[in-house]
């Protein structure tokens, strides 16, 4: 199996030094000849931080994808009936966009992409960033994990020490692991090590 003609929608939650990363992992789809559909959260649209304006993360996505970002839950319906995805990318997600998927809250352009997806049976892929997932929401982490249809960017703790409650996932895997998912599969090992010379920063 390949990414040709595959329709794959990567949706962005508030995490905003990630972005960068995630770019980069949509150039690679892109390449790969992969039909890209890019669905940003509300935080994701209208928040600037130091690593960025709002309005020029979703210029950036339109420009690499050559697609309008879908940024409103009208918009973000269709891709249940009428426009199936193949396979629904969150990352980064957020603890929590991760705590809301968990426990069934649609309230953004991004989740109602992952319901729709979910409800054609097709796999959802979750790329988390979040200080959080060793912690409260720890429950929400792990029903995850057991949930048909939704398939996790391999993790590891980023940080043990200042940070132990914190994964993060290595977007470097996202295409293999997007492969697995559409296979059925959990791309194994899901956890993996990170050191200090591959630690997401």
């Amino acid at each position: 199996m390949n990414l040709e003609g595959k329709r794959i929608g990567i949706g962005l939650t508030g995490s905003h030094h990630t972005f960068s990363k995630v770019f980069a992992q949509i150039e690679n789809l892109i390449e790969k000849k992969a039909d890209v559909y890019p669905f940003a959260s509300y935080t994701v649209q209208h928040t600037d931080t130091k690593f960025g304006k709002a309005e020029e993360h979703i210029a950036k996505l339109e420009e690499l994808t050559g697609k309008k970002v879908v940024t409103t839950m009208p918009e973000a319906e269709p891709f249940g009936p009428e426009i199936p995805l193949d396979c629904m990318i969150i990352a980064p997600l957020t603890g929590n966009s991760m705590a809301k998927l968990a426990n069934g809250i649609t309230d953004n352009p991004v989740l109602m992409a992952a319901k729709s997806t979910i409800r054609n049976q097709n796999p959802v892929v979750l790329g988390m960033t979040t200080n959080d997932a060793l912690g409260l929401n720890g429950v929400n982490f792990m029903r995850l994990m057991n949930s048909k249809h939704i398939y996790f960017i391999p993790f590891g703790q980023d940080n043990p020490e200042k940070k132990p409650n914190s994964l993060v996932s290595k977007l470097d895997y996202m295409e293999d692991a997007i492969l697995s998912a559409m296979s059925g599969k959990q791309i194994q090992p899901v956890l993996i090590p990170f050191s200090s010379e591959n630690m997401l920063k």
